[in-house]
């Protein structure tokens, strides 16, 4: 069996994903086969493999840092939150079914095996398995069916490393009150401490360090500065919708209620001379040069909001304007004349009117479709009018089926189907495909258009993203080792 070491946080948003990310790259630099592993993960962002399952976008991005294909194992239960109080549950890939809190709770001593037989098959042929914990194992309410903390460690043997924000302020206390709010058990798998995106002078820190290492008994391992990176993170999304970086180009992405796979967006943050905003209110669409509507977890729901609350108004608008639009996954679906939810799948109505600016139609299907997919751009466009016949790749992730009405179809997938749809005036187009903006000659074809049409020069937006993230990973990993005593972790791991 594989070696383990297991990052533990005081709470959500500490960066115990990232941090990760940091160890994957930093162990594989050194030669070891490792495994990123996170028993049950909570969001909206997922990515699908190659054999068609579904998992979270995290332990891809740990995999990635690990220069290894992601696989379902490194995330056996996904919970993809549907309202406030339910999540439809995905179990090693598949949905397995809608449940609230309560019923997914009492239905945790059924997936233990799951998850533990999932982590023994990924240990095979790997040196080291880094695991991530969810939220705080401090969780008392919740400690005698945790599967995905202590639980978790217990079931595998997995020494802990806790994880503090000193950004949020409370540092000290939040790992101390951890600590001791923990069994003894429990407490002696914590070998270690590590605070988290520090600003300022670290030796202002140091007598703080040392007391709280008196009082709690283990080292301080560490101390990470506050790292500003374009690497996807699922808990990002709330500093995400407040960017504030320049750029000539203005790509405005609707916030929706329900909006899901926001990653397909993180290129843009990267892009040369293009600013993204997550538009809020309608009247902040009025200066933007590409409109996007993202996924959706709940697409009627969230076709509902764009009505009742102005969007519908302004998108149509700034179409008719000649601003183009994209829609993405549920997005596409919204751009329609009409969804049909005969099954109540995602709604209380059978029948819900969309925006109207695809001639197209959507029947919600009881089954998911789960792949990835490669394909030609198959359809000229106004504004993506050079890359014709070009390749592109990305994944489906979707409930729905969509028909198309004497409009032609946007991408010709590589199984002989038809992908989204472009309008007649060509300044729409509609796709299924997420990571469709992570194509560089699709994404860059796209900004040099919408650079035209403002007289901007946009050479230098052109680049290689998947170039970008190694060298984002390399970064991340360079951070680390400068801040963090690796040997002393190789030690706890056993290496």
């Amino acid at each position: 069996m594989a070696k383990n070491i297991m990052f533990q946080g005081t709470g959500s948003t500490v960066g115990k994903s990232l941090l990760n990310a940091a160890l994957c790259r930093v162990l594989n630099d050194e030669g070891f086969v490792v495994k990123p592993f996170k028993s049950q993960n909570m969001a909206l962002n997922s990515f699908i493999t190659k054999n068609g399952k579904e998992m979270g976008r995290a332990q891809v991005v740990q995999a990635e840092a690990a220069r290894i294909e992601p696989t379902v194992e490194m995330n056996p239960i996904l919970l993809k939150p549907t309202s406030d109080k339910g999540s439809q549950v995905v179990v090693m890939g598949e949905v397995f079914s809608n449940k609230s809190a309560v019923e997914y709770y009492e239905l945790k001593d059924k997936l233990k095996e799951i998850v533990l037989k999932s982590y023994n098959k990924l240990s095979t042929g790997a040196d080291i398995i880094v695991l991530e914990g969810a939220g705080s194992p401090a969780e008392i309410n919740l400690k005698d069916k945790d599967i995905v903390n202590m639980g978790m460690a217990n079931m595998v043997d997995a020494p802990v490393i806790l994880i503090g924000d000193i950004d949020k302020g409370g540092v000290f206390a939040s790992l101390y009150g951890t600590l001791e709010l923990l069994d003894e058990e429990e407490r002696a798998r914590i070998k270690a401490f590590i605070i988290n995106k520090f600003r300022g002078d670290v030796e202002l820190l140091k007598p703080g360090i040392k007391m709280i290492e008196e009082k709690m008994g283990i080292p301080c391992l560490g101390v990470m500065p506050y790292f500003r990176h374009s690497i996807d993170d699922e808990d990002s999304i709330s500093s995400r919708l407040n960017i504030n970086k320049d750029g000539n180009i203005v790509v405005g992405v609707v916030l929706l209620p329900y909006m899901s796979n926001f990653s397909d967006f993180t290129v843009f943050e990267v892009s040369n001379n293009v600013k993204l905003k997550y538009i809020k209110r309608p009247n902040e669409l009025n200066d933007v040069d590409l409109i996007i509507l993202p996924g959706s977890k709940n697409t009627i729901k969230d076709l509902d909001y764009l009505k009742a609350n102005g969007f519908s108004t302004a998108i149509k608008k700034a179409h008719f304007e000649g601003t183009p639009v994209v829609g993405v996954c549920g997005g596409y679906q919204m751009l329609g004349r009409e969804i049909i939810d005969p099954h109540l799948v995602e709604s209380v109505k059978k029948r819900t009117s969309g925006l109207g600016l695809l001639d197209v139609i959507t029947t919600m299907a009881e089954k998911k479709t789960t792949k990835q997919i490669t394909g030609k751009i198959s359809t000229k466009t106004t504004f993506i009018n050079n890359i014709y016949d070009s390749s592109v790749t990305g994944y489906e992730i979707h409930m729905g089926i969509t028909e198309l009405n004497n409009i032609d179809s946007f991408i010709t997938l590589q199984d002989g189907r038809k992908d989204g749809a472009v309008s007649k005036d060509g300044l729409v187009i509609g796709t299924y495909l997420h990571g469709i903006f992570d194509n560089d000659s699709f994404r860059n074809n796209l900004l040099n258009y919408l650079g035209s049409k403002k007289n901007i020069d946009i050479k230098e937006t052109s680049f290689s993203y998947a170039e970008l993230k190694e060298k984002e990973y390399d970064k991340l990993a360079k951070t680390f080792r400068e801040n963090v005593d690796i040997e002393a972790i190789k030690k706890i791991v056993g290496v």
